[in-house]
Protein backbone atom coordinates (compact mmCIF):
# COMPACT_ATOMS: atom_id res chain seq x y z
CA UNK A 1 0.00 0.00 0.00
CA UNK A 2 1.32 3.43 -0.90
CA UNK A 3 2.25 5.67 2.00
CA UNK A 4 -0.23 8.35 0.96
CA UNK A 5 -3.04 5.81 0.81
CA UNK A 6 -2.04 4.43 4.22
CA UNK A 7 -2.08 7.88 5.80
CA UNK A 8 -5.45 8.60 4.23
CA UNK A 9 -6.94 5.45 5.76
CA UNK A 10 -5.33 5.99 9.16
CA UNK A 11 -6.69 9.53 9.19
CA UNK A 12 -10.13 7.91 9.24
CA UNK A 13 -9.41 5.67 12.23
CA UNK A 14 -10.88 8.25 14.60
CA UNK A 15 -14.09 8.51 12.59
CA UNK A 16 -17.05 8.16 14.99
CA UNK A 17 -19.07 6.41 12.29
CA UNK A 18 -18.62 2.68 13.00
CA UNK A 19 -19.35 1.75 9.40
CA UNK A 20 -16.52 3.99 8.19
CA UNK A 21 -14.14 2.61 10.79
CA UNK A 22 -14.99 -1.01 9.96
CA UNK A 23 -14.37 -0.41 6.25
CA UNK A 24 -11.01 1.23 6.97
CA UNK A 25 -10.08 -1.58 9.35
CA UNK A 26 -10.91 -4.28 6.82
CA UNK A 27 -8.79 -2.61 4.14
CA UNK A 28 -5.83 -2.31 6.49
CA UNK A 29 -6.20 -5.93 7.61
CA UNK A 30 -5.84 -7.05 4.00
CA UNK A 31 -2.21 -5.93 4.13
CA UNK A 32 0.66 -8.16 5.28
CA UNK A 33 3.20 -7.62 8.05
CA UNK A 34 5.17 -5.05 6.06
CA UNK A 35 2.55 -2.49 6.99
CA UNK A 36 3.33 -2.83 10.71
CA UNK A 37 6.42 -0.63 10.64
CA UNK A 38 4.43 2.19 9.04
CA UNK A 39 1.63 1.78 11.57
CA UNK A 40 4.12 1.90 14.41
CA UNK A 41 5.67 5.12 13.07
CA UNK A 42 2.26 6.78 12.91
CA UNK A 43 1.40 5.50 16.40
CA UNK A 44 4.60 7.11 17.76
CA UNK A 45 3.79 10.53 16.27
CA UNK A 46 0.07 10.57 17.04
CA UNK A 47 -1.32 12.25 20.15
CA UNK A 48 -4.81 10.88 19.61
CA UNK A 49 -5.52 8.08 22.11
CA UNK A 50 -8.30 6.62 19.96
CA UNK A 51 -6.02 6.34 16.93
CA UNK A 52 -3.26 4.83 19.05
CA UNK A 53 -5.65 2.28 20.52
CA UNK A 54 -7.02 1.29 17.12
CA UNK A 55 -3.52 1.04 15.62
CA UNK A 56 -2.44 -1.21 18.50
CA UNK A 57 -5.43 -3.46 17.82
CA UNK A 58 -4.72 -3.51 14.08
CA UNK A 59 -1.07 -4.45 14.60
CA UNK A 60 -2.09 -7.25 16.94
CA UNK A 61 -4.62 -8.62 14.47
CA UNK A 62 -2.12 -8.50 11.58
CA UNK A 63 0.52 -10.27 13.67
CA UNK A 64 -1.97 -12.92 14.78
CA UNK A 65 -3.07 -13.51 11.18
CA UNK A 66 0.52 -13.89 9.97
CA UNK A 67 1.41 -16.33 12.75
CA UNK A 68 -1.79 -18.29 12.15
CA UNK A 69 -0.83 -18.68 8.48
CA UNK A 70 2.66 -19.84 9.45
CA UNK A 71 1.22 -22.47 11.81
CA UNK A 72 -1.11 -23.75 9.11
CA UNK A 73 1.77 -23.92 6.61
CA UNK A 74 3.86 -25.74 9.21
CA UNK A 75 1.11 -28.30 9.76
CA UNK A 76 0.79 -28.88 6.02
CA UNK A 77 4.31 -30.31 5.80
CA UNK A 78 4.88 -34.07 5.79
CA UNK A 79 7.94 -33.78 8.02
CA UNK A 80 7.51 -31.03 10.59
CA UNK A 81 10.13 -29.28 12.69
CA UNK A 82 9.23 -29.71 16.37
CA UNK A 83 11.01 -26.54 17.48
CA UNK A 84 9.33 -24.45 14.79
CA UNK A 85 5.89 -25.72 15.85
CA UNK A 86 6.53 -24.91 19.51
CA UNK A 87 7.99 -21.53 18.60
CA UNK A 88 5.04 -20.57 16.36
CA UNK A 89 2.50 -21.44 19.06
CA UNK A 90 4.42 -19.14 21.40
CA UNK A 91 4.75 -16.43 18.76
CA UNK A 92 0.98 -16.45 18.37
CA UNK A 93 0.76 -14.80 21.81
CA UNK A 94 4.18 -13.11 21.72
CA UNK A 95 4.65 -11.84 18.13
CA UNK A 96 7.94 -10.12 18.92
CA UNK A 97 9.53 -13.36 20.10
CA UNK A 98 12.97 -13.89 18.53
CA UNK A 99 13.78 -17.34 17.17
CA UNK A 100 17.54 -17.06 17.60
CA UNK A 101 17.22 -16.05 21.24
CA UNK A 102 15.14 -19.13 22.08
CA UNK A 103 17.36 -21.45 20.04
CA UNK A 104 20.45 -20.21 21.85
CA UNK A 105 18.89 -21.11 25.20
CA UNK A 106 18.20 -24.65 24.03
CA UNK A 107 21.75 -24.89 22.68
CA UNK A 108 23.18 -23.64 25.98
CA UNK A 109 21.50 -26.44 27.95
CA UNK A 110 22.43 -29.11 25.41
CA UNK A 111 26.05 -27.90 25.51
CA UNK A 112 26.06 -28.17 29.30
CA UNK A 113 24.89 -31.78 29.01
CA UNK A 114 27.35 -32.57 26.23
CA UNK A 115 30.26 -31.49 28.41
CA UNK A 116 29.24 -34.07 31.03
CA UNK A 117 28.80 -37.11 28.80
CA UNK A 118 31.06 -39.43 26.80
CA UNK A 119 30.64 -42.34 24.42
CA UNK A 120 31.54 -44.69 27.27
CA UNK A 121 28.27 -43.94 29.04
CA UNK A 122 25.25 -46.16 28.52
CA UNK A 123 21.99 -44.72 27.19
CA UNK A 124 20.50 -44.68 30.69
CA UNK A 125 23.59 -42.93 32.07
CA UNK A 126 23.37 -40.26 29.36
CA UNK A 127 19.70 -39.63 30.17
CA UNK A 128 20.61 -39.43 33.86
CA UNK A 129 23.08 -36.63 33.05
CA UNK A 130 20.44 -34.84 30.97
CA UNK A 131 17.97 -35.16 33.85
CA UNK A 132 20.46 -33.63 36.26
CA UNK A 133 21.11 -30.60 34.03
CA UNK A 134 17.46 -30.16 33.04
CA UNK A 135 15.77 -30.62 36.42
CA UNK A 136 18.40 -30.04 39.11
CA UNK A 137 20.56 -27.35 37.50
CA UNK A 138 17.94 -25.51 35.42
CA UNK A 139 14.99 -26.31 37.74
CA UNK A 140 12.42 -27.09 35.04
CA UNK A 141 9.21 -28.61 36.40
CA UNK A 142 5.48 -28.96 35.86
CA UNK A 143 3.56 -25.97 37.24
CA UNK A 144 1.31 -27.85 39.66
CA UNK A 145 0.18 -24.66 41.43
CA UNK A 146 -1.20 -23.06 38.24
CA UNK A 147 -1.69 -26.02 35.92
CA UNK A 148 -4.39 -24.29 33.84
CA UNK A 149 -2.44 -21.12 33.09
CA UNK A 150 -2.00 -20.41 29.34
CA UNK A 151 1.55 -19.27 30.10
CA UNK A 152 2.50 -22.91 30.68
CA UNK A 153 2.21 -23.51 26.93
CA UNK A 154 4.69 -20.89 25.70
CA UNK A 155 8.37 -21.69 25.30
CA UNK A 156 9.57 -18.21 26.29
CA UNK A 157 7.54 -18.36 29.51
CA UNK A 158 8.86 -21.85 30.19
CA UNK A 159 12.40 -20.49 30.05
CA UNK A 160 11.50 -17.45 32.13
CA UNK A 161 9.60 -19.18 34.93
CA UNK A 162 11.11 -22.68 34.60
CA UNK A 163 7.57 -24.03 34.79
CA UNK A 164 5.19 -25.41 32.18
CA UNK A 165 2.59 -28.11 31.81
CA UNK A 166 3.25 -31.79 31.13
CA UNK A 167 3.21 -31.28 27.35
CA UNK A 168 5.42 -28.19 27.11
CA UNK A 169 8.00 -29.64 29.51
CA UNK A 170 8.07 -32.87 27.48
CA UNK A 171 8.55 -30.95 24.22
CA UNK A 172 11.41 -28.87 25.59
CA UNK A 173 13.03 -31.99 27.07
CA UNK A 174 12.77 -33.71 23.68
CA UNK A 175 14.26 -30.72 21.85
CA UNK A 176 17.31 -30.73 24.11
CA UNK A 177 17.66 -34.52 23.90
CA UNK A 178 17.55 -34.39 20.11
CA UNK A 179 20.18 -31.64 20.03
CA UNK A 180 22.37 -34.26 21.71
CA UNK A 181 21.38 -36.85 19.07
CA UNK A 182 19.49 -38.94 21.63
CA UNK A 183 16.87 -40.98 19.70
CA UNK A 184 13.76 -39.94 21.64
CA UNK A 185 10.20 -39.95 20.33
CA UNK A 186 6.88 -39.00 21.91
CA UNK A 187 4.39 -41.53 23.21
CA UNK A 188 0.76 -40.48 23.55
CA UNK A 189 0.39 -41.80 27.08
CA UNK A 190 -2.85 -41.07 28.98
CA UNK A 191 -2.78 -37.91 31.13
CA UNK A 192 0.90 -37.15 30.55
CA UNK A 193 3.15 -37.67 27.51
CA UNK A 194 6.08 -40.04 27.79
CA UNK A 195 9.22 -40.15 25.70
CA UNK A 196 10.53 -43.37 24.19
CA UNK A 197 14.26 -44.00 23.80
CA UNK A 198 14.31 -45.77 20.44
CA UNK A 199 17.22 -48.15 19.83
CA UNK A 200 16.10 -51.36 18.04
CA UNK A 201 19.43 -53.18 18.25
CA UNK A 202 20.00 -52.49 21.93
CA UNK A 203 16.33 -53.12 22.74
CA UNK A 204 16.58 -56.64 21.32
CA UNK A 205 19.91 -57.23 23.04
CA UNK A 206 18.55 -56.16 26.42
CA UNK A 207 14.99 -57.50 26.20
CA UNK A 208 15.57 -60.53 23.96
CA UNK A 209 14.93 -61.24 20.30
CA UNK A 210 11.26 -61.97 21.00
CA UNK A 211 10.82 -58.35 22.12
CA UNK A 212 8.78 -56.79 19.32
CA UNK A 213 9.35 -53.12 20.11
CA UNK A 214 12.27 -50.88 19.13
CA UNK A 215 11.95 -48.95 22.41
CA UNK A 216 14.78 -49.50 24.88
CA UNK A 217 13.04 -47.67 27.74
CA UNK A 218 10.57 -44.89 28.48
CA UNK A 219 11.16 -41.47 30.08
CA UNK A 220 8.62 -39.50 32.10
CA UNK A 221 9.44 -35.78 31.67
CA UNK A 222 6.76 -34.86 34.22
CA UNK A 223 8.55 -36.83 36.93
CA UNK A 224 12.10 -35.50 36.67
CA UNK A 225 12.85 -37.71 33.69
CA UNK A 226 12.19 -40.96 35.54
CA UNK A 227 13.20 -43.99 33.47
CA UNK A 228 10.57 -46.71 33.29
CA UNK A 229 10.11 -50.01 31.48
CA UNK A 230 7.30 -51.50 29.46
CA UNK A 231 6.01 -53.55 32.40
CA UNK A 232 5.52 -50.35 34.42
CA UNK A 233 3.63 -48.82 31.50
CA UNK A 234 1.44 -51.92 31.26
CA UNK A 235 0.80 -51.86 35.02
CA UNK A 236 -0.36 -48.24 34.89
CA UNK A 237 -2.65 -48.87 31.93
CA UNK A 238 -4.18 -51.99 33.49
CA UNK A 239 -4.72 -50.23 36.81
CA UNK A 240 -6.55 -47.41 35.03
CA UNK A 241 -8.44 -49.83 32.77
CA UNK A 242 -6.95 -48.43 29.58
CA UNK A 243 -6.11 -51.48 27.57
CA UNK A 244 -5.20 -52.53 24.21
CA UNK A 245 -3.86 -50.29 21.53
CA UNK A 246 -0.22 -49.75 20.61
CA UNK A 247 -0.89 -46.01 20.73
CA UNK A 248 -0.06 -46.07 24.44
CA UNK A 249 3.24 -47.85 23.87
CA UNK A 250 4.66 -46.83 20.51
CA UNK A 251 5.92 -43.45 19.23
CA UNK A 252 3.57 -40.88 17.71
CA UNK A 253 4.25 -38.00 15.32
CA UNK A 254 5.65 -34.69 16.54
CA UNK A 255 2.72 -32.93 14.91
CA UNK A 256 0.38 -34.77 17.26
CA UNK A 257 2.17 -33.35 20.32
CA UNK A 258 1.94 -29.80 19.00
CA UNK A 259 -1.78 -30.37 18.51
CA UNK A 260 -1.99 -31.63 22.11
CA UNK A 261 -0.22 -28.45 23.21
CA UNK A 262 -2.76 -26.39 21.26
CA UNK A 263 -5.63 -28.29 22.87
CA UNK A 264 -4.17 -27.61 26.30
CA UNK A 265 -3.86 -23.92 25.43
CA UNK A 266 -7.47 -23.86 24.25
CA UNK A 267 -8.66 -25.39 27.52
CA UNK A 268 -6.70 -22.77 29.47
CA UNK A 269 -8.18 -19.84 27.55
CA UNK A 270 -11.63 -21.40 27.75
CA UNK A 271 -11.40 -21.54 31.54
CA UNK A 272 -10.51 -17.83 31.54
CA UNK A 273 -13.35 -16.86 29.20
CA UNK A 274 -11.23 -15.73 26.22
CA UNK A 275 -13.68 -17.01 23.62
CA UNK A 276 -12.08 -15.20 20.66
CA UNK A 277 -8.78 -16.97 21.31
CA UNK A 278 -10.58 -20.27 21.84
CA UNK A 279 -12.38 -19.98 18.49
CA UNK A 280 -9.24 -18.95 16.63
CA UNK A 281 -7.05 -21.68 18.14
CA UNK A 282 -9.76 -24.30 17.56
CA UNK A 283 -9.65 -23.55 13.83
CA UNK A 284 -5.90 -24.09 13.83
CA UNK A 285 -6.17 -27.29 15.89
CA UNK A 286 -8.84 -28.69 13.58
CA UNK A 287 -6.51 -28.20 10.62
CA UNK A 288 -3.62 -29.97 12.35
Amino acid sequence: MKKERLHALIALLDDPDEAVFEEVEQQLLCEDGRIIQQLEQIWETSLDELIQSRIENLIQQIQFAETRTKILNWGNQKQVDLFEGFFLISQYQYPDLKLKAIKSKIQKISNDVWLEISNKLTSIEKITVLNHIFYDTNKFSVNLNHLDSPQNCYINQLFETKKGNAISVAILYALIARELKFPVEFVNFPKTPLLAYVDPEMAHEVHGRDYKSSILFYINPSNKGAIIGRKEVEFFLNRNEQFGTDDFYEPCEDKFMIKKLLESLIESYESLGYQNKVDDLNRIADFL
